[in-house]
């Protein structure tokens, strides 16, 4: 019989799994408890030739296992062996985004947020299951020591069921910190809808599964103030919004800032992009940009767009004669080539 870990091990990570083995013969009992006398339930194989805990270990705490089994010669056989597992330096938690039982749009990419910075990123991706189905090519992006995303290749199938399995409790994650608590999510991928917004026709083209749905009229970013071009995917939707140019630096009572409220207002960026309703501007939406870098429209439309949809939506952003849109701006993951995406940047 062998146990892993093996004898008086220690620094064992609690997350680490904990088997014994039988060779040549089956195992008849086992046992392991910790430093208190509390037992640790385990499975044991159908065949009898393997046992494993079957629950989180505790963090500084010594462990003792004593087995029992039977050679195919009829031979008894016994086992006892003791380790102890690390002290964590640093337990990270996890945020994630979207969360359990939510609807996203096809450009949805899983968001996870550890509250420190991971030495040992391999690690943390060996820890994150992602199953989906129908399959898709997917891989990690590291945008710094404490965020990294999940994406497909292309843009979900509408209809994708998404489960994720977080389990990085106990896990060593480099430099003495262990994850501290397992997540869990199972996600839907509602309906294609994509938006073209055309910064010199003026227009947005919303799609639903493919199909033109609707042609709106809009007004992109004046000059001085253009919309940045890219891939935005939809952050999170809002009524009776407050547009406060402070948000992004600019005092709300200088000349070129203002606070305004606004029927209905959608997020494409952290740095204060939104499509949203604009009554003030309808008489321009369709003919010119006049906006301060977000994409106005009627609030009859916006809140048509609005009610459609759901964050994770794609809009794509063209011919405004603004700079690129940043990677890291909101959820900015489509405009990193796939072929450098899969480098991971760790």
């Amino acid at each position: 019989m062998t146990m892993t870990p093996g004898d008086k091990a220690v620094d064992v990570a609690p997350g680490a799994p904990i088997t014994i083995a039988a060779v040549g013969g089956k195992l008849t009992q086992v046992v392991l408890k910790n430093d208190a006398g509390e037992p640790v339930k385990g499975r044991l194989s159908p065949d009898a030739t393997s046992w494993i805990a079957a629950e989180p270990l505790g963090f500084g705490r010594t462990y003792t296992a004593t087995a029992a089994g039977q050679g195919t010669d009829g031979k008894p056989a016994t086992l006892t062996s003791s380790f102890t597992t690390a002290t964590a330096r640093f337990k990270a938690d996890l945020s994630m985004n979207p969360l359990d039982g939510q609807t996203v749009g096809v450009g949805q990419p899983l968001a996870f947020y550890f509250d420190v910075d991971i030495a040992d990123k391999a690690a943390v991706e060996r820890a994150i299951q992602i199953s989906t189905t129908p399959a898709v090519q997917g891989a990690f992006y590291w945008f710094d020591d404490s965020e990294v995303h999940w994406r497909p290749k292309e843009y979900w199938p509408a209809g994708t069921k998404i489960t994720i399995r977080a389990t990085i409790y106990g896990k060593h994650f480099g430099d003495g910190v262990f994850g501290n608590n397992d997540r869990v999510a199972n996600i839907t991928v509602g309906r294609a809808i994509t938006a073209i917004v055309d910064g010199a026709s003026h227009q947005m083209e919303v799609a639903i599964d493919g199909k033109v749905a609707r042609n709106i009229p809009i007004s992109t970013g004046k000059p001085g103030h253009e919309t940045p071009v890219g891939t935005y995917v939809v952050m999170s939707e809002h009524t009776d919004y407050t547009m406060d140019s402070s948000t992004y630096g600019v005092p709300a009572d200088s000349p070129l800032g203002y606070r305004t409220e606004v029927d209905v207002a959608s997020r494409m960026s952290n740095s204060g992009i939104f499509y949203h309703s604009a009554p003030w501007s309808v008489g321009d939406q369709g003919h010119r940009n006049v906006s301060h870098g977000c994409i106005n429209m009627s609030t009859e439309n916006a809140a048509w767009l609005q009610e459609i949809s759901q964050k994770g939506d794609i809009i794509v952003v063209r011919n405004t004669g603004g700079p690129t849109l940043e990677p890291w701006d909101g959820l900015g993951d489509w405009q990193i080539p796939w072929t450098e995406w899969q480098k991971g940047n760790r």
